[in-house]
């Protein structure tokens, strides 16, 4: 079949994916119909189909089943009860739902699930015009009732149905609309905006779960600036991350943004510019939020001035608070709030005033962090003064080389103390406890400030210690 509504390019993209073919055949050799559906079939007219493919058919669940039984090399149907039976044959992965006209109660954001009969009454109840259309396996048609393939080629994100209607079945889709406007770089509708922004509040009936899973898209998508601007302007925000538009309140002590918000959204912009390996979640988290604990800081300072004080100290300790809300693993938890922590360190380094000992504890600090605190420290130099911008990174230029030369003469990775526990046990003649921690801890502080040291130092440093603590080691 040819005409203008054969999408060329879907045809081409699933020439690779085989499978979708064969699956199509089954299917009609049944009586059903198969239908590549949604984000797949967005993707595909983006000319960037992934290798998730995601199917559509009026066949009931058992039907799909019995249907996969034999073809597939492994079914599973964690998703039967909403109607999702997924597989893989040759290690490509496949997602296949009934067609779905379910019902919501304005209450929870749990459907009643009911099965639908066709396609275009599956279809209008997506979230987005753009994820509404459908590829008809056999015929190589493209079925999209709703205008999702003009919305497409005109990169505006709108609902099928009317917002209003859209987001009282399912606030989440309020969020997701941020999410897709950070990863496809779409704008949204008009009266999508407004119906955000008079519904902002619905987002409470959301799981935190849920809601982190929404975040965390978005902050990796590609525009993940415009997905965050969206949040906070509709209101969003001041829902599952009420931290965030707070800093829109508090002037900078430099007065060189409108705002601390606007500033964090730059150092989000110059983080993302320093990555390397793709999308860092842990690192543009910490760009996000690395001034949370300004609004709580602020003091309004004789002159006319401003000041923050510890408010990497604060800002840590929220950090922790709101990722834990948000239901974060405790690594990334940890990750973020050591990130904000340490994020200002860097600044007591001066013109290198910073001794071999003050570097040692800068690396142990980071340990592991030190990649991504290097990158958060240089993308939070936003200043408008070229002279002193170049002057910021040449010291930290020159601090990473200290780094680099300490690293090379000591093990900076694995600072420990020059004598391990079983030797200080037998040298104070002590029991495994407390006081052996307190040695341990000692020598550790030791080996920071000084460097490595010769055995026979370190046993002597140990000693005089234990003397000074009323510890008398054995003759």
């Amino acid at each position: 079949m040819s005409g203008p509504n054969v999408p060329t390019d879907v045809v081409e993209l699933l020439s690779a994916f085989p499978v979708a073919d064969e699956l199509a055949e089954r299917f009609a050799a049944a009586g059903h119909r198969l239908y590549l559906v949604g984000g797949s079939v967005r993707d595909a007219l983006l000319g960037r189909l992934s290798g998730d493919l995601d199917f559509t058919t009026d066949a009931r669940p058992p039907a799909v089943q019995r249907l996969l039984a034999g073809w597939a090399d492994a079914v599973w149907d964690t998703g039967i009860a909403f109607g999702t039976v997924g597989a893989t044959r040759r290690g490509q992965p496949v997602e296949i739902t009934t067609f779905r006209a379910d019902a919501y109660d304005g209450v929870t954001r749990k459907p009643e699930v009911t099965f639908g009969d066709t396609i275009e009454g599956d279809l209008v109840r997506r979230d987005f015009t753009v994820n509404a259309m459908a590829f008809d396996l056999l015929d190589r048609v493209l079925v999209d009732p709703t205008g999702g393939r003009a919305a497409l080629a005109a990169q505006v994100l709108d609902t099928p149905a009317t917002p209003q209607e859209s987001f009282s079945d399912d606030p989440l889709r309020m969020l997701r609309a941020t999410r897709f406007v950070s990863q496809l770089g779409f704008r949204p509708a008009p009266r999508v905006v407004e119906a955000m922004t008079a519904m902002a509040g619905e987002l409470a009936r959301i799981t935190p779960e849920r809601v982190q899973a929404e975040l965390s898209k978005l902050l990796t998508g590609a525009h993940p600036r415009a997905g965050v601007e969206l949040m906070v302007s509709t209101g969003l925000a001041d829902v599952v991350l009420p931290e965030l538009p707070a800093m829109k309140l508090e002037i900078d002590e430099h007065h060189q943004h409108k705002d601390v918000f606007h500033h964090s959204l730059v150092v989000l912009d110059q983080a993302i510019d320093l990555e390397e390996d793709g999308p860092d979640l842990v690192l543009r988290i910490a760009a996000l939020l690395h001034d949370i604990g300004k609004p709580d800081t602020r003091r309004f300072e004789e002159g006319g001035g401003v000041s923050f004080h510890h408010h990497e100290v604060v800002g840590a300790k929220m950090v922790r608070k709101r990722l834990r809300a948000l239901r974060y693993s405790k690594e990334i938890v940890e990750d973020v709030a050591q990130l904000v922590y340490l994020h200002l360190r860097f600044h007591g380094y001066g013109t290198g005033e910073w001794t071999d000992s003050a570097v040692r504890r800068y690396v142990t600090d980071a340990g592991h962090l030190l990649p991504r605190l290097h990158k958060l420290v240089r993308a939070d130099c936003t200043t408008r003064n070229r002279r002193k911008a170049n002057a910021l990174q040449r010291t930290y230029d020159e601090l990473e080389r200290r780094i680099a030369r300490i690293a090379a003469e000591e093990d900076l990775r694995r600072v420990r103390p020059d004598l391990d526990g079983n030797e200080i046990m037998r040298l104070l003649g002590l029991p495994p406890g407390p006081q052996v921690g307190r040695a341990w801890q000692f020598l550790k502080e030791l080996r920071l400030d000084r460097g490595p040291l010769e055995h026979d130092e370190a046993v002597a440093e140990l000693l005089a210690w234990a003397r000074s603590e009323g510890i008398a080691p054995p003759a």
